[in-house]
């Protein structure tokens, strides 16, 4: 039986600067999800990549000096050296410069609506905020300026493309009301209802005319305008599987999860549908579900460098490794709303979650069977039952421990598997996170309880039996570790071996994993 597939997209992102936390924040979010569904064994096809066309990045080649090809490209491949520093997952990474893989797709979503009818000429005028790319409204402004880029818009009237987004409003306000179009979560959803109710939809701008921006694609036919950024950037998703062309990957369509921030959410929601609509494609072929996540601020306020506030992904990278990084953006963003956070608290988080509490957790019990049982435990099943005070350490509160017969493995296989999948399954990471790190503070207790480095005196076999249900439990929650921290979990496996009714203690240096700083 062939494998269910599973598509997670992030945006594209802007090449004019170097990525920020935001962007990476995304990655990551949309990474552990791929690596999730991966375990689920799903056919994952995980896509990510850069916008490199539009005046943006044209302007900001010209304020470093360097010509735009040779400006997308550096920043196009920083982009993919973050990634992999951040041991992020992608199937593959598409550039909207990329001629032979892209542009016949966005060409292709051009013809189609032409054709149908959907595309026609006129005179388009707007506010056109070169920040965002696009043409913006007087809602979208605080003091005449742009409430998320700070400046003044362009008042532009121009003669080019538009594209009917207008007769779709009815079907795509269903679409979305029903959920077979899903905006995740439901305040997301909310907001775009209420535009539609309050502003409906407009026919949009689809073109820019060449001798403005040269830097993009052609419109198909008429060489003197130029595709704007809805049919050029938005067409990614499946030009990157062949849209177009030999069409090789279009198996994966539709998309079951688009991941993003919320500046763009009407864009993917409204006239990416519209597209696809347009161009001949049915519902049951559009996105399944869009993920909206919120902004991050620093302090309560919006990262700057005048402010000097910023959180650098590249140095969180250096101080704090790849894993532990990931960790912490994923433990302390939560993906429903706007997240504040600080260096310092991130350091905070690092000294009290992983140095203080996984990785001393990991270094006492794997000392404990080093020390006491020359590296090697068998369970004889007798491990004492978890006392009914436990629930306390629980973020699950549902779960209530029965005293004499839960153990911190069965409730591990019982509970904490089944509510972790059901959270990560509606993408509360950050929730799914927060019931391990519970589990982990229970197992200290669990330690602190019994003391098995003082019954190891009286009781060796009920101790092996503790510390073999301690070092078991651990292996296995590397299963839930993984998609948040890859490396980690493979180190947890390396260190408790599994054997035939066993757990092997086996590390090189006895170093702990993640040094308090």
């Amino acid at each position: 039986m062939e494998k269910r597939t599973f598509y997670i997209t992030t945006p594209l992102y802007y090449v004019n600067a170097k990525l920020h936390l935001g962007h990476a924040y995304t990655t990551i979010l949309a990474d552990v999800i791929a690596r999730y569904q991966r375990q689920q064994g799903k056919d994952v096809f995980f896509l990510t990549g850069t916008d490199e066309h539009g005046a943006t990045n044209v302007r900001a080649a010209e304020a470093a000096g360097i010509p735009i090809e040779t400006f997308v490209d550096q920043n196009a491949q920083a982009a993919q050296d973050l990634f992999k520093r951040l041991s992020i997952s992608n199937d593959d990474f598409i550039r909207t410069s990329d001629q032979k893989r892209h542009w016949p797709g966005a060409q292709t979503m051009w013809k189609k609506l032409q054709e149908a009818g959907k595309i026609y000429q006129g005179v388009y005028s707007g506010l056109y905020c070169v920040g965002h790319e696009a043409f913006i409204t007087e809602k979208d402004l605080v003091d005449g300026k742009c409430k998320d880029h700070g400046k003044a818009p362009e008042v532009i009237e121009e003669k080019n493309y538009l594209f009917r987004l207008s007769l779709f409003r009815k079907k795509i306000e269903l679409l979305i009301r029903s959920d077979e179009l899903r905006i995740i979560p439901e305040s997301k959803k909310h907001e775009v209802l209420r535009f539609l109710e309050e502003e409906g939809l407009k026919d949009v701008s689809f073109s820019r005319p060449s001798k403005d921006i040269s830097w993009g694609i052609p419109v198909p036919g008429d060489a003197t305008q130029t595709m704007y950024v809805w049919c050029d950037a938005l067409t990614n998703y499946i030009s990157v599987l062949g849209y177009g062309r030999a069409e090789e990957r279009m198996r994966y369509w539709p998309a079951d999860l688009h991941v993003m921030g919320k500046d763009i959410v009407r864009f993917h929601a409204l006239i990416w549908p519209g597209m696809l609509l347009g161009a001949g494609f049915s519902e049951d072929q559009l996105p399944q579900k869009l993920l909206v996540h919120g902004h991050i601020t620093s302090g309560g306020r919006k990262m700057s460098k005048t402010i000097g506030n910023v959180i650098d992904p590249y140095e969180m990278i250096e101080l704090f490794g790849s894993d532990a990084f990931r960790f912490l953006l994923m433990r302390f963003v939560n993906p429903f709303t706007d997240s504040d956070i600080t260096a310092k608290g991130l350091v905070y988080g690092y000294n009290g979650d992983l140095a203080n509490g996984l990785g001393n957790l990991v270094s006492r019990i794997a000392g404990m069977i080093e020390q006491f049982f020359d590296g090697r435990v068998v369970s004889s099943g007798k491990a004492p039952p978890l006392p009914e005070q436990f629930e306390k350490y629980l973020s699950f509160q549902e779960v209530h421990i029965v005293e004499g017969t839960t153990t911190p493995l069965a409730l591990f296989h019982d509970e904490l598997i089944w509510r972790y999948e059901r959270a990560m399954g509606e993408y509360q990471v950050s929730g799914a996170l927060e019931m391990l790190w519970s589990f982990y503070r229970m197992l200290d207790g669990y330690i602190q309880y019994y003391e098995p480095f003082k019954m190891v005196k009286t009781d060796q076999e009920k101790t092996a039996s503790i510390l073999y249900e301690l070092g078991a439990v651990l292996r296995e929650s590397a299963l839930l570790l993984a998609p948040f921290m890859p490396e980690t979990a493979k180190q947890l496996e390396a260190i408790f071996q599994k054997e035939h009714e066993g757990i092997r203690v086996v590390r090189e240096e006895k170093m702990p994993l993640f040094k308090r700083l």
